[in-house]
Order: structure tokens, then sequence, then C-alpha cells
């Protein structure tokens, strides 16, 4: 038995020991948790109890966003030792499966991913975890920073997918934490400046703190139109739309340059019309994000070298005793939050 956060049904959450399994297999390590970020998915199965297909029918642990310190490793691992800092990545495919071999695992249908059901997340002091899934981080690199690695690969997932070339001019929809991952990322990946349009003044004022990152306040301006004046009337060389909601679809579409790319990272609740003809008659290319796959190593090494600071956009840290209060705090979507952690304490 294990304390841990647990999910027991939607509104419902309770600190509480629970039966996890956590065997810890030849190629797996042990790992004592120091901090888990709350991502959206994680408050959204606490305020529904499901995200579209993926039902809450069973108490699940929350948690996916982690970093720890290696305690225990499998008698075949390679590559990590007992007291190694590091973080996961959440999601375990099937190393058989087609989506594997094309080394697109992230699409693998049967992934397994951590506080997706029926799979228990990582809210808890410790976790077995294959080690070919787990990262060292960097001795300057902290906690709070590997936990973030998470949420940062799939900003670099939608820079990757974007094929930026340097000097480029990016159009991100969308202020959230997501949105400015996918900015910072941008930015990294050989991007000039990125706009960052959104309908909330403080939220675009957090983006804004970073240079090359300009905001655009959505309906006080028109984002197509700005990204237009700004290009001597070409647009955006890359889009990536991050809010997913239909209006920001069609400014994205909008905005794009003629040959240019749109990256659909954000995920609408509901189908959404998409002027396919606008596509068209600008020719233009369409990404699509899910995830991430081979990012890990990429972000972390971006995050140590400096040119990607993480550290503002965590906005406030619990221990894991709060960690009720901290989902709830989750659940207010403060405008000034990003990124809620939550802190574990071992003796």
């Amino acid at each position: 038995m294990a304390k841990a956060l647990v999910l027991e049904e939607a509104r419902s959450l309770s600190l509480r020991d629970i039966d996890l399994a956590d065997d810890l297999g030849a190629e797996d390590v042990r790992i004592a948790i120091d901090t888990v970020g709350i991502c959206g998915s994680d408050v959204h199965y606490y305020t529904h109890g499901k995200i579209g297909p993926f039902v809450v029918n069973a108490p699940m642990v929350l948690g996916h966003e982690a970093s720890g310190v290696v305690s225990e490793i499998g008698p075949e691992v390679t590559g990590l030792t007992v007291g190694d800092r590091v973080c996961m990545e959440p999601g375990i495919p099937n190393t058989r499966s087609k989506a594997s071999k094309l080394g697109v695992y992230n699409v693998d249908p049967s992934v397994r991913f951590w506080a997706t059901p029926p799979v228990h997340g990582c809210l808890t002091p410790s976790v077995v975890h294959p080690a070919a899934f787990t990262f060292k981080l960097p001795d300057h690199v902290s906690f709070a920073e590997g936990a973030m690695v998470e949420p940062f690969a799939i900003g670099m997932q939608a820079a990757a997918r974007a094929r930026i070339k340097p000097g480029d001019v990016a159009l991100v929809t969308g202020a959230g934490p997501i949105g400015i991952m996918v900015a910072l990322a941008a930015l990294a990946g050989g991007c000039a400046k990125v706009y960052i349009a959104d309908l909330v003044e403080d939220k675009l004022a957090v983006a804004a703190r970073y240079d090359n990152i300009e905001p655009i306040l959505i309906p006080r301006d028109d984002a197509a139109s700005v990204l237009r004046d700004a290009t001597e009337g070409w647009g955006a060389d890359v889009v990536f739309e991050c809010a997913g909601a239909a209006a920001s679809i069609r400014t994205a579409l909008e905005a794009v340059a003629p040959a240019g790319c749109v990256v659909w990272v954000g995920m609408p609740v509901d189908p959404v019309p998409v002027d396919i003809v606008l596509a068209q008659s600008k020719e233009i290319r369409m990404e699509t994000v899910f995830r991430y796959a081979n990012m890990y190593d990429r972000a972390i090494a971006l995050i140590a070298s400096g040119k990607v600071d993480l550290k503002p956009l965590i906005s406030e840290t619990f221990a894991f005793a709060d960690s009720i209060a901290a989902f709830d705090r989750a659940v207010e979507a403060r405008p000034t939050d990003v990124k809620i952690q939550i802190k574990l304490e071992h003796a």
C-alpha cells in the first residue's frame, strides 16, 4: 500500500493509501518522486471524470509530469544508477508495435500513459518505470524544471513538426501553458519572433516577459492583420494553433503566409469547421501534434543550455499533504497561473 492522490470519481479527490503494483522488472527503475506538475488533463479528469473515450470508472492516481531520484535499479539497467536525479516520460508504448518500429510510438494505440484511465499516475512517493523512458537531469537543472520537461516536450514536438527555418516569424494562438511552451520551443528552434494571441491580458503578460515574444490581445487587435502588418503583407511563416477554438482555427488559416505551415496543437472539445478552400488557395502545409516522441533528451538539453528558461512559468508549489488544495487552485484557472506543482518530501 502507498499513499497517493486518488481521483475517486468526478469532483472527488482523496489523499489515501492505495494498492499499486510496483514490482521491479529487470529493465525498470524505482524512483522516489520529488515534484509533480498539474496538467490540464489532470484537472479535466478531476472536474469531469473523463476526456473523450477515456472514462474514470475506478479510483485512479493522478499526475504525469514528474521528476525524482532513482532509488533502485533492475539487474539489466545500464546508464542509470541509484541516486541519479531524473525525469520520466509518462507514455509507455508496446515496443514491438508497428508505431514503435516506425519511430512514432506516441500514436501507438496500446500506449500506457500515466493518469489516463485505467493507468495510475505518479502522485505517490515512489513509482516503478522503464529505464528506457527515464532521463537523467544535469546537476544544474532543478527538480521543478525536470517536472516541466513533459509539457515542454509538446512544444518541442510542435516546433519539430513545423520544420522551422532560421528567421521565421510565427504566430501562436492561445497563451495557456502549452501555448507558451510552444512559443519558447519555436524561438529555440530558429524563429526570429513569435507573436502570441489570447483573449486574456494577464496570460499574455506572462508570455511577454520573454524576449522576442509579442502579445496580441483579442479582440482589441486582429491577429491576422497584426501578422500581415509585421511582414509587409505576407503573413506568418508558421502558425501554431494551441487554443482549440473555432475562432482561433479560422485565425490560423487567415494569418498563415502562402506556402506556410499551420501546426494543430490545441484539441477542440467538439468538431469545428475548417476552411479547406482558404488553405488550398495558399497551398499551406498542415501538421498535427499528439503528445511527443523522442523529444525528452532534446528538451532537457535545451533547458540545460540556458536557451530556454521555464522557471518563470512555475506559479505556485504545494506540499504533497496539500495536494487537494493544489488541484482546487488549478481548477480556479487564475489568469496569471501557468503551472502549479506539488513537491513530495522524503525522510
